[in-house]
């Protein structure tokens, strides 16, 4: 037997390896592979994997959803959830909640079951998930309040649908279930699994921060201890009560992620590896053990399921949890779209299933086969509806994510400025006030304190690091600005942008006049604080008029450029268009290739022209919007 596991095993790896590979190279998510390698491996296809393959597969996929959720925890910052707005919270409360309840009204009555077994079934597909939520943001990079409220939502959804899916299961199991008895299970399994983790996160820690791990080995051995540490919570929480190792693993994820550890990039780079293989793992061995029958069991009403949870509890959740919000409609609809059930109800839902055939083996040796044969059944409808969910919404949501992130244009450009200043926080204030998705790159914590209190998304780092400027999101930056006080590193950054990223425009602030000469060597775009500083003194005395709107643009005026991106404008006369645009503001010049000039009213727009409007603050925006055709 065991001569024939090793090769199984080191095959599944090998193809886990695969997919990451084929999903990098398509822009797909993984488990898109992964899914379809388990499919094509299991009975329904080769025969090489079957039930009696691993005969220890629930403890085997235990630890394996210890690491993921812990791997994924571990990168769920304090200052990320600081960044989060409302809508993250709404999602893991008042949308769970519709999740679980409606997709338990739905399997109840599309699929036939009890309500006990919806329940259960709406419990497990709450959970989204980091394993197939961060691929998908990995090739379709939206701003960063939809990242990070997908991420949240995955992280914490994964722990409290698996604990919430154990307590409706425990309680389903109890001669007398109640309500009290319901939440005496749950406090039980999250609160025991939130101490271990915290204690157990300490204890890593204190080890990590002053106890010799070896100079030569340090950085392995930190490596191997919080591995170990992500398994030791796992398996204290489970000895607690079932399924409080979930919330120990991601307690302790979360509490050792935000403390400051040394050698913190290869800990995160080597439990990304370890979590792609235990990931490959388990999606391709669960999938394999998933049997046609148990799909076709379900017939129309797993159909139903499958459309009800895609298309309509899904956006209802989302429209729900984001309404009234800083989302667009387009990040709303992107939002709505993309919610992929992943590892934990699938892994979650074959342990069940497990232990419901081995209740019902003991219920037929005892005599009972009535209540066996229901057990059964009710095995087969669980993993049926769940790994049918699962399958659906990866093929569909994870599948489809980037081609509808294109079409709904929620992957915007980013606008990077390098120093977290006076000046750099007065640009990013007006550039995120025109809708830019602007990163702010700064490694003076009191300037990073000061620009994150005011609402800007800030990296820490060196802005002169061409890492630092690819991890802030360099490689897809329309504009990278170097606003800090010191021309050397102006003009380090400017170089660095310049030669390395295929950026629109790389701009550079000069502090000093006797330095524009080697800022313009650059070919960047340079702004002189002299000169900007003589320019406004100037209009003050020759152009008070202007000068006088300038100001106002503070208190409710604006001037934008727009591109003009609507066919119902393109081919028209400027009377034309500026008859349409909202009233208190006017188109004062057009760009058409280089020049830029002040139009007469019988200009007929190109496509490739750019209008510049004056007005009213909220009259130019409603223009912008009116002249991108949304």
């Amino acid at each position: 037997m065991a001569s024939q596991l090793i090769p199984l095993v080191a095959a599944i790896i090998a193809i886990g390896v695969a997919a990451q590979i084929l999903a990098d190279r398509f822009e797909v998510p993984s488990i898109v592979f992964l899914l379809a390698a388990g499919i094509a491996l299991g009975p329904e296809g080769l025969g090489v994997i079957t039930r009696d393959s691993f005969a220890s597969l629930p403890a085997i996929v235990g630890l394996s959803v210890a690491i993921i959720v812990f791997e994924g925890a571990f990168h769920l910052r304090i200052e990320k959830i600081r960044q989060a707005t409302s809508e993250s919270l709404r999602l893991v409360t008042v949308g769970a909640a519709i999740a679980l309840v409606g997709t338990a009204i739905v399997v109840r009555y599309a699929v036939g079951t009890g309500w006990g077994l919806a329940f259960l079934i709406g419990a497990l597909l709450v959970a989204t998930g980091p394993t197939v939520i961060t691929p998908i943001l990995r090739v379709v990079p939206v701003r960063d309040r939809v990242a990070v409220a997908l991420e949240t939502e995955g992280i914490v959804n994964d722990v409290t649908a698996a604990i919430l899916a154990v307590v409706v299961f425990k309680t389903l199991q109890l001669e007398e279930p109640t309500l009290a008895a319901f939440l005496g299970l749950f406090v039980e399994r999250f609160g025991g699994g939130v101490l271990v983790g915290v204690v157990v996160a300490v204890v890593v820690w204190f080890v990590l921060r002053y106890i010799d791990l070896s100079p030569g080995d340090a950085p392995r051995n930190a490596r191997l201890v919080v591995l170990a540490g992500a398994l030791v919570a796992f398996g204290t929480g489970e000895t607690i009560a079932s399924e409080a190792g979930v919330a120990a693993a991601a307690t302790a994820g979360v509490v050792l992620g935000n403390l400051d550890v040394p050698y913190e990039q290869q800990i995160s780079d080597f439990k990304g590896d370890v979590t792609l293989i235990v990931l490959s793992f388990v999606f391709i061995a669960l999938a394999a053990l998933l049997e046609l029958e148990d799909l076709l069991a379900l017939g129309v009403g797993g159909v139903v399921v499958v459309f009800a949870v895609i298309f309509v509890i899904r956006p209802l959740l989302v429209y729900v949890s984001t309404v009234g919000g800083d989302f667009s409609l387009r990040e709303r609809l992107f939002v709505g779209f993309v919610g992929p059930r992943g590892i934990i109800p699938a892994s979650v839902a074959t342990l069940f299933a497990v232990e419901l055939q081995n209740q019902a083996a003991e219920l037929r040796a005892a005599g009972e086969v009535a209540r066996a044969a229901q057990l059964e059944t009710n095995a087969t409808l669980l993993v049926g509806t769940v790994f049918l969910v699962i399958l659906s919404t990866v093929a569909l949501q994870g599948g489809f994510a980037r081609y509808i992130a294109e079409r709904l244009d929620v992957i915007p450009m980013r606008v990077l400025i390098i120093g977290g200043g006076r000046v750099g926080r007065e640009l990013a204030r007006r550039l995120e006030d025109r809708g830019e998705n602007v990163v702010v790159i700064e490694n003076d914590e009191e300037a990073v304190e000061q620009a994150r209190e005011e609402g800007f998304t800030v990296q820490i780092g060196d802005g002169t690091n061409l890492e630092a400027l690819r991890s802030a999101g360099g490689s897809n930056a329309s504009t990278i600005i170097a606003a800090t006080g010191d021309d050397d590193t102006n003009l380090l950054i400017g170089r660095l942008a310049a030669t390395k990223f295929d950026t629109e425009r790389v701009i550079c602030r000069a502090n000093q006049p006797e330095n524009l000469e080697a800022f313009e060597d650059l070919d960047v775009d340079v702004i002189s604080s002299s000169h900007a500083v003589a320019q406004a003194i100037d209009n003050v005395i020759e152009r008070p008029a202007m000068q006088r709107w300038s100001e106002n643009i503070e208190d409710g005026g604006d001037v934008q450029e727009i591109a003009i991106e609507s066919d119902e404008f393109v081919g028209r006369t400027v009377d034309e268009v500026g008859a349409e645009l909202p009233g208190r503001c006017l188109i004062a010049l057009v760009t058409h290739g280089e020049d830029t000039f002040v139009p007469d009213g019988d200009y007929v727009l190109d496509r490739d022209d750019r209008i510049t409007v004056v007005g009213e603050h909220d009259a130019v925006r409603e223009a912008m919007a009116v002249c991108r055709g949304d």
